[in-house]
């Protein structure tokens, strides 16, 4: 893999404060009358535009990483979608109430795995205009717990343990109307509401079983999530969490 050219600069300060949620976005994208009573407890922090640094990605020393897919394990790729401000793109499922995550999807045979990627990112979030930055080398794996797995395996007709997943950085290049949780149509909609996180909300939030991978994802990612010196106070500090109104 080549190396990514990047600046890094550092400095901002850094606050942390209560947010309530009080924005609701439709599934096209546009704000309307009704807010949510969703209410996160999310650090605020300064402006942190995302910018580039020289730097070669390494796996992680104690991940659970494979040159190849593992059998039994089903192909997938993760997407960290990041906007300039260094937030994290992060949704939480229709299904399953209060589980977050990044977007994710199983590769199909012979599929180049970043444009799976982009395909699983405009499946289910409706972006397209995202640049990609960098990838981590080796697949990292998770087990399915057992009730999880009985239920997907019941799904998909398979016997998979769990999933083997390559990890994609994109930055986010458009504007948040952009973000549909209707995806492009050619899927099921998997998302109930979204929202920026910091990285360190998005392990947080995350359903315990994929943790672990999540930390190493972050880890690996890390040099991109860097400080700007200056801060961009007008559009770095909305973590609200914005509701798909479609699917009540």
């Amino acid at each position: 893999m080549k190396n990514q050219s990047l600046i890094l600069q550092r400095g901002g300060a850094r606050k942390t404060k209560k947010v309530a949620v009080v924005m609701a976005v439709t599934a096209s994208g546009f704000i309307g009358k009704s807010a949510i009573s969703v209410c996160l407890k999310l650090p605020v922090s300064a402006s942190k535009p995302l910018v580039v640094l020289s730097v070669a990605l390494s796996p992680p020393a104690t991940a659970r990483t494979v040159d190849s897919p593992p059998l039994g394990y089903r192909k997938n790729v993760g997407i960290c979608l990041v906007s300039p401000c260094r937030k994290i793109f992060t949704a939480s499922k229709i299904h399953v109430p209060d589980t977050w995550q990044m977007p994710q999807g199983g590769a199909d045979e012979g599929e180049d795995l970043r444009n799976a990627a982009f395909r699983e990112l405009r499946e289910e979030t409706g972006v397209t205009s995202a640049e990609f930055i960098a990838e981590i080398p080796n697949w990292l794996t998770y087990d399915f717990p057992r009730d999880v797995k009985d239920k997907l395996n019941r799904k998909w007709r398979t016997s998979y343990k769990g999933q083997a997943q390559k990890w994609f950085l994109f930055k986010f290049t458009g504007k948040e109307e952009e973000i549909n949780l209707l995806g492009d149509g050619t899927a099921k909609p998997e998302f109930k509401v979204w929202s920026w996180m910091l990285p360190e909300q998005v392990i947080e939030h995350a359903v315990y079983f994929k943790r672990p991978v999540y930390e190493h994802v972050i880890k690996q990612f890390n040099p991109y999530f860097v400080d700007q010196e200056k801060d961009s106070m007008n559009s770095c500090n909305d973590l609200s969490v914005h509701k798909d109104s479609s699917t009540d």
